[in-house]
Formats: structure tokens, sequence, C-alpha cells
């Protein structure tokens, strides 16, 4: 029977709603970027319509001689990427892929170290609404008070007293470069294991401006998308002795199928990331990242940890207004056309979903081709946003200034 002919003009034109807005407005959300067209053509190819259960050379169905290969291709390439032993490419998410590790290298409430929610931890690293802090005991560690970074000699001592079989590091929403070496000596003087979360910063890994965890950890979880400018999916890199128990973990442990057009696209992104140029693009995130947030800082916004040396910084919004919650202020940046997310900071008075700071991220704009002179210009449109914010004509210039900005960047401009 053939495929209907009416076209779905409805779905369709959600989907040409949405290319409008992401051309027309500031994307600063940091766990978003603009997919390249060949990530895009991977991810919508004929490979949706395969089903592979089971590891190239060891599927449970017939078929997959060519599925085989592309999986293989990816797994290979994310290995060279970040130089690994072994590397599973099935993860759906970076959550599906932390909760797999686990998984294979825990057993129910084990004790595990990981940084605390509110000062730049992820939900899978222990927080008591998600699984891994229901399946697992987490102890959180968190951020000097004097210069809101990692506390390690905290960690260190927390280690000690709780003996941990897991020190999990990387983070969510923290501003600074995250060593591994002293998360590597504080797991050994214990005798713990060492996951590293770069799914933030995957790609300023690849592109050399931030430190490679990869030999000084057992495991490393990260996503596609985000920095490293692929699919939306996860990934898994370990140590050859961990491979077998975190394929198991994988498939069949928590997921059925993989996603064999991702796992294409995820490919796709880890070659793009092979590339010099992909270099100079995590470069510019870093430096754009500086710009913006010295010209926010400018404009009388505090920044937690009083910068930024990666692709995000957090803006701790009380000393600019007391009343000013991050969703109020998430609220009346959207409706100008600048999208970005409220945030916890550290020891925020606020709930996670009103917060008391803001998250910026530089990684799609600087796919579009923007500079610090943009960055500047952005900090400025914020600012005037923040302080004209119940002003619906101000907002509505605002968003006016805003598209004519990202007319002159188009991610995918038309044809």
């Amino acid at each position: 029977m053939p495929w209907p002919t009416t076209e779905d003009a409805d779905l369709f034109a959600i989907l040409d709603d949405e290319l409008a807005r992401q051309r027309t407005t500031l994307q600063l959300i940091a766990s978003e970027n603009f997919a390249s067209p060949a990530v895009m053509r991977a991810t919508g190819s004929v490979l949706t319509n395969k089903y592979s259960e089971g590891y190239p050379g060891k599927r449970y169905y017939g078929g997959n001689e060519v599925i085989d290969r592309a999986e293989e291709l990816a797994r290979e390439r994310a290995k060279a990427l970040f130089g690994a032993e072994h590397a599973n490419v099935q993860p759906h998410s970076g959550a599906n892929a932390n909760m797999a590790v686990y998984q294979a290298l825990l057993a129910p409430g084990d004790t595990v170290l990981g940084l605390r929610l509110d000062q730049g931890g992820h939900l899978t690293h222990g927080s008591p609404v998600n699984a891994s802090g229901i399946l697992y005991r987490f102890v959180s560690y968190g951020l000097t008070a004097s210069d809101e970074r990692i506390d390690f000699d905290h960690l260190r001592d927390l280690a000690r007293q709780h003996r941990p079989k897991l020190i999990v590091a990387g983070a969510t929403a923290y501003p600074r470069i995250i060593e591994p070496e002293p998360f590597r000596a504080i797991a050994d003087e214990v005798g713990a294991l060492f996951l590293f979360d770069a799914a933030h910063v995957a790609g300023l890994i690849a592109g050399g401006v931030h430190p490679n965890p990869v030999p000084f950890a057992d495991v490393v979880t990260f996503t596609t998308h985000k920095t490293l400018r692929g699919p939306r999916g996860g990934c898994i890199v370990s140590r050859a002795e961990h491979a077998g128990a975190i394929d198991k973990a994988v498939f069949p442990g928590s997921q059925g199928g993989p996603l064999d057009h991702v796992i294409a696209a995820k490919a796709v992104a880890f070659h793009e990331a092979a590339q010099p140029e992909f270099a100079e693009y995590a470069r510019q995130i870093v430096a754009n990242a500086a710009a913006l947030a010295e010209a926010l800082a400018g404009h009388g916004f505090r920044l937690v940890s009083g910068g930024t040396d990666n692709h995000l910084m957090l803006v701790d919004l009380r000393s600019f207004d007391p009343e000013l919650s991050g969703k109020k202020a998430r609220l009346a940046l959207d409706a100008a056309g600048i999208s970005l997310n409220e945030n916890t900071v550290p020891d925020d008075p606020r709930p996670p979903y009103v917060a008391s700071g803001l998250r910026i991220g530089t990684p799609a704009v600087t796919t579009q081709g923007m500079g610090p002179r943009e960055m500047r210009e952005v900090a400025h449109l914020i600012h005037l946003v923040l302080e004209d914010r119940d002003d619906a004509g101000s907002l509505a210039q605002v968003h006016d200034e805003v598209t004519a900005l990202c007319t002159k960047f188009a991610p995918y401009p038309p044809a």
C-alpha cells in the first residue's frame, strides 16, 4: 500500500515556524547548538527504518550488515577523537549514558560522590528526584564560598569519610575548567572509580580548549549535541576493562534497539569535530563567552565565580534586582527574542523552577559566526530587557534589534 499523498500541512507549518524562530531569535541556551546539514541529513536518513538490537557482529535481527558498518565507524571515530580504548555510541541521551555506567559499575545502595545540583551539578549526579539519587547513596560536594570553585579539600574529606565506590566529576552549570587530575588523585586515595561527565564540554575537549579527562577517568560520558554540535544523543568512552560491563548495561540493561540514524549522525559529528576548523570553533566559543561575561559585568551583573573560562556563564540577578527571579528574567527575555534558561546559583534561596540566576551559553551564536563585537551587543540587549522588563514597547523594540542581528547570521539561510 502506498504512503498517503496528503501533506501534513499542520505539522510542517509548525516546523517552518520553528525554523523562522531559530533564524530570528538569539539562542543562548548553553546546552543547545545548530547541527550541520550533514548531521541533519544523516539523522533523517533511511537508517531510521532499521531495527538492530545488539552490537556490530552480534545482532538479534537480520539485515544489519550496513548498520554494523555505520556503528563501527562511529565507535572508531569516537575513540580516535578522545583517545579512548572503548566507545559505546548507543545511549539515547547523556542521562541514559550516566545511568548505564552506574548500572555497570555499582550495586544499588553503593556510595557515590557528585556535585550538588544547586552548585552546578546535574540531576543524574544524585538528585533525590532522579533515579540516580533513588538507587544509589549519593553524597554531594560543592563549591568554596570564597571563589565559587570546586572545593577539593571538602571533596577529599568526604571521600575519606564515606569511602565511595565512584566519584563523579562534571557539571551542567559550572563556568570554569574542571581539572580531572585532582579527582583521579582523590579516587586513587580512597580506592574509588572515577567517572567524568563531559556532557557540556565534549566539544571543548575535542577542540583542545578543555583538558581531556580520558587519560585520567575510568569512564567518560558525554552528549553529542551541545558544544560537540552533533545530533541529540549520548556516548560513553572508557578503559577497555570496563567495556563488557558497560555494553551490557546499555543493551540489554537499560535500552532496547539503538537509533541507527542518530548513530550515523554521531559518526558525522565526530568526523566534523576532528577537522582543524573545529578547534578554531572551540576557541571562539570560549572567546565569545569571555567577551559576553565581561560585557554583562560592565552592565552591573554579578557573575558566579567572577567570570568564565568555558562556554557558559552564570548570572546572579540578586545584586542587580533582589526582586527579579531567574524565571521572570527568562520570560521577559523570551518576549524579546532572547532564549536562555533560569538557573540556581550557589546556595540559592529560591527553588530550581524559579531560581535567582540565568545560565547563558555561546555555542549556538558562535556557530552562526558571531564574535566578541556581537557579544557586547547581546549583553546590551539583555540589560535593556531586564531594565525595562515591564514595558511591552521596549521589549518589542529589542525584539526588532534581535531580529536584525540574527538576520545577519542566519544559521540556515534561505535557499
